[in-house]
């Protein structure tokens, strides 16, 4: 039996900007599961409190760079809720030690493209055919994908390239499924934050709070996991209909450009 409650996968969902899109899902009825590289242990507490607040809840431990390991979230879900209505594709990592683009080197290029790329591609693909068999078993459902990216598409880090290119081609993969998944009524969006308060940003604090106060986006303040909680559920509900393919930008106006 099928859960009699909408079911969210969201990678990288027990902390930072997933765990702010969690709460939103939850506040709006799902069932979630929820993937990250840690242990159960490590993100008990977690757990904890979304039961405690009357959300059903799975950990799915893995990697998502790893083929075994994106099998075994996908089956987890399976086996807990067999449904799946959403994915918010939203694990990433940057670039270890910022490295020049005269510095950079190959390992460090494919780790970052094996989980910011790689992962959420064959993730998506895993979880869209899954969600076409619901849809074909008549499963009442409405199916979404989201693809959380970054600023860092269209704003240049040159020392971390291997991170801006992996959010460019973020983009083009939320093309591509948005028109590969039109037939069957599954709908895809990116959204493309800012620069957001959490654990990837924790080593630039001081940097960017001198770059808000200096009028880096024309909202002078730090984006926060909320602010992204929010706007996925909005994507999700189906609040901005007619918009499968589009990309939604959560930067608190840094990309007008300005005299």
């Amino acid at each position: 039996m099928s859960s009699d409650k909408p079911v969210a996968l969201i990678t990288g969902g027990a902390r930072g900007i997933g765990l702010g899109i969690a709460k939103s899902l939850a506040s709006d009825g799902y069932s979630l599961a929820l993937n990250g590289v840690r242990s159960a242990d490590q993100v008990a507490d977690v757990l904890t409190a979304f039961r405690d607040a009357g959300t059903e809840v799975v950990y799915c431990q893995g990697d998502v760079s790893s083929g075994s390991d994106r099998a075994s979230i996908v089956q987890k879900v399976k086996d807990k809720f067999s449904r799946m209505d959403v994915l918010i594709n939203n694990a990433g990592i940057t670039s270890p030690g910022r490295k020049d683009l005269l510095e950079a080197d190959e390992e460090s290029f494919d780790r970052v493209v094996s989980v910011n790329l790689k992962g959420p591609y064959f993730l998506t693909q895993l979880a869209a055919n899954f969600m076409i068999d619901l849809l074909g078993a008549s499963l009442e459902t409405e199916p979404c994908i989201v693809n959380v990216s970054s600023i860092s598409a269209e704003f240049v880090s040159t020392n971390r390239g291997d991170y801006c290119l992996t959010k460019a081609a973020t983009g083009m993969a939320t093309k591509l499924w948005a028109t590969r998944l039109a037939d069957f009524g599954i709908r895809v969006y990116e959204i493309q934050p800012g620069i957001i308060r959490s654990d990837m940003t924790s080593g630039v604090m001081e940097k960017y709070d001198r770059m808000f106060e200096d009028g880096l986006a024309l909202e002078k303040r730090w984006g926060e996991p909320e602010d992204i909680g929010r706007a996925v559920a909005t994507l999700v509900r189906g609040d901005i209909p007619y918009a499968t393919g589009q990309v939604l930008y959560l930067d608190g106006g840094m990309r007008i450009q300005r005299l």
